[in-house]
C-alpha cells in the first residue's frame, strides 16, 4: 500500500477541481488538466455565447468538445475508491495536532476542524459542531453556489475587456483617419497657396512691366523735347554772335519758333501698386477664388419642389405641381440639379442649410438615372453628404458618420475634378467635414435635396450663397 503522503498526492490528482470529488469519467483538455466529463460539459454550457472557453484551473483557452477520455486516470480513481480513501488531504494531515485524534468534527464558530477531545475542551464546549462530512457537504454546496456568480462576473469582465480592446482599436483607427485627413487638407492648402503665389507674382510682374514701359515712354519724350530745346538755344546763341546783316536774316522765323515752344508734360503714371495681396491660412478664403455662380435647373426638379425666381432657393412644397414628365426630372426622389456642368478644373460653392433637420448636398454624374429609387453612393455616380435623424453622414458604402462639434448652418462644396476629389466644409466653424476621392471621367453637376418638409419642421429652403467678388472660377462648357 502506498504511504499516506503518496496516497494524498495521488488523491489530489484524482480530484475534479469543479465538483471537488473523485473524477467521474475523467477527461483531459489541451492544457493537461482533468475534470469529470459531466462537470466540464456543464461548465461549457454555462459560458456566454461568443466568449472563449478557459480552463477552470489555469485559465488556458480550449475549444468546446476538444477533450479526451483519460482511461488510465479512471482506473486509478477506481483503485483509490477500493482502498477506501476518501477525497481530501493525506491521512497524516487528518489528525489533530494536539491530541493526534482523527479530525471528525467542524466548529462553526471558529471555522476549523477538531477532534472528539477538542469538542469536550473548554475552547469548544459551548460551540456548535457538526461532523466534517456534513460541514464539507454544506460548504461545498455554498462554494459551488459561489462559482456561478463568479464565473458570470468573469465572463462579463472578459466581454468588457474585449469591448474595450475593440474601442481602443476603433479609436486608433479614428485618430489615424483624422491625422491623414488633416495632412491632406494642409497639403491641399499648401498647393492652393503656391498657386496663389504664382498668380500674384505673375500679376505683379505684368504690372511692373506695364508701368515701366509707360515711364520709359515719358523719359523718351522728355529727352526728345530737351534735345530740341538745346538745339534751339544753341542756334539763338550763335545768331546773337553774327554780323548785323546775318543776324537779321530769318530772325523773325527764329523768334517765332522760340515763342511757340511749349513743354509737353509727361503722362501721369501712378506708382502705387495695384497688386494688393493678403496671405491667408484660411482654407475657405483660399477656396473662394474658385467660386462659381451655381443656379438650379427647373427641368430636373421633382414636382413637389418649389424653386425661387432667381433659381437660388429650393424647398419642399405643399402640393405636387403639374409639370412635364420629362426624362431629366427626378421622381420619386425630391432632388434637383444645378444648371451648370463641370468637366474639369476646380469649383467651389456654398449652400445655406440654416436650421433644417434634413438635407442632402454634393455632386453627381450628369448621366445618372432620374427615375426610380436611387442609392446615393460613388459607385452609382453620387458624391453626397446628408443630415438625417440628427446625424451627419457621408454616403459611402457603408455610410460613414461625421462627428460634428458645431452644427453647420452653411456648407461649402469644393470639386477638384483632375484630383478626383469632392470636399465638404462646415463654413460655420471653418472645419473640414469629409473628402470623397476617386476618378472622374464624365460631366458632374451640383446636387441638392431639401428633403421632405416633415409637417413644417423642415420647410426652410436650401439657399445657394452669392459668389464672392474675388472669385475667379469659370464654368466648363
Amino acid at each position: 500500500m502506498a504511504s499516506p503522503a503518496t496516497a494524498g498526492d495521488i488523491k489530489d490528482d484524482a480530484i475534479c477541481s469543479i465538483c471537488l470529488g473523485y473524477l467521474t469519467e475523467p477527461v483531459t483538455i489541451a492544457c493537461g488538466h482533468n475534470f469529470c466529463r459531466a462537470c466540464l460539459t456543464q461548465y461549457c454550457a454555462a459560458k456566454i455565447a461568443g466568449t472563449p472557453l478557459t480552463c477552470p484551473q489555469c485559465r488556458a483557452q480550449f475549444q468546446k468538445g476538444e477533450f479526451k477520455p483519460n482511461t488510465q486516470l479512471s482506473n486509478i480513481v477506481q483503485k483509490l475508491k477500493q482502498l477506501g480513501l476518501k477525497p481530501g488531504k493525506g491521512q497524516k494531515e487528518d489528525l489533530c495536532e494536539r491530541h493526534e485524534e482523527r479530525l471528525k468534527l467542524f466548529c462553526e464558530e471558529d471555522g476549523e476542524t477538531i477532534c472528539l477531545v477538542c469538542e469536550k475542551s473548554r475552547d469548544h464546549k459551548s460551540h456548535t459542531v457538526v461532523p466534517v462530512e456534513e460541514a464539507a457537504q454544506e460548504y461545498k454546496e455554498k462554494l459551488q453556489g459561489a462559482l456561478g456568480p463568479l464565473r458570470k462576473e468573469l465572463e462579463e469582465a472578459l466581454v468588457l475587456t474585449s469591448k474595450e480592446k475593440e474601442k481602443t482599436t476603433e479609436w486608433q483607427r479614428t485618430v489615424k483617419n483624422r491625422r491623414e485627413m488633416m495632412a491632406d487638407e494642409f497639403n491641399k492648402l499648401h498647393t492652393l497657396l503656391r498657386e496663389e503665389e504664382q498668380l500674384l507674382l505673375q500679376s505683379l510682374e505684368e504690372e511692373e512691366r506695364e508701368t515701366l514701359q509707360r515711364l520709359q515712354e515719358n523719359v523718351t519724350k522728355l529727352s526728345q523735347q530737351s534735345s530740341s530745346l538745346q538745339q534751339l538755344i544753341t542756334e539763338i546763341e550763335e545768331k546773337c554772335q553774327q554780323p548785323v546783316i546775318e543776324l537779321l536774316k530769318d530772325v523773325k522765323s527764329t523768334l517765332s519758333r522760340s515763342e511757340n515752344v511749349k513743354l509737353q508734360e509727361p503722362e501721369a503714371v501712378s506708382t502705387d501698386l495695384k497688386n494688393v495681396y493678403k496671405i491667408s491660412l484660411d482654407m475657405r478664403e483660399a477656396l473662394q477664388r474658385f467660386g462659381v455662380n451655381v443656379t438650379l435647373d427647373p427641368h430636373t426638379a421633382h414636382p413637389w419642389l418649389v424653386l425661387s425666381e432667381d433659381r437660388k432657393r429650393v424647398r419642399h412644397g405643399d402640393k405636387r405641381q403639374d409639370l412635364p414628365n420629362n426624362p431629366e426630372r427626378f421622381d420619386p426622389c425630391v432632388c434637383v440639379l444645378g444648371t451648370e456642368g463641370f468637366a474639369g478644373g476646380r469649383r467651389y460653392w456654398e449652400v445655406e442649410v440654416g436650421d433644417k433637420t434634413g438635407w442632402e448636398l454634393g455632386v453627381c454624374r450628369e448621366s445618372v438615372s432620374r427615375n426610380g429609387q436611387v442609392t446615393y453612393t460613388p459607385g452609382n455616380g453620387y458624391w453626397v453628404v446628408w443630415l438625417r435623424d440628427g446625424g451627419y453622414k457621408a454616403l459611402t458604402s457603408p455610410l460613414i458618420p461625421l462627428p460634428m462639434s458645431v452644427r453647420p448652418s452653411r456648407v461649402g462644396i469644393f470639386l477638384d475634378y483632375e484630383a478626383g476629389e469632392v470636399s465638404f466644409y462646415n463654413v460655420t466653424d471653418r472645419s473640414h467635414l469629409f473628402t470623397f476621392t476617386g476618378t472622374f471621367s464624365r460631366k458632374l453637376r451640383p446636387f441638392f435635396c431639401p428633403c421632405l418638409n416633415a409637417g413644417g419642421t423642415n420647410a426652410a429652403p436650401l439657399i445657394i450663397c452669392p459668389v464672392p467678388a474675388q472669385a475667379g472660377g469659370n464654368l466648363c462648357p
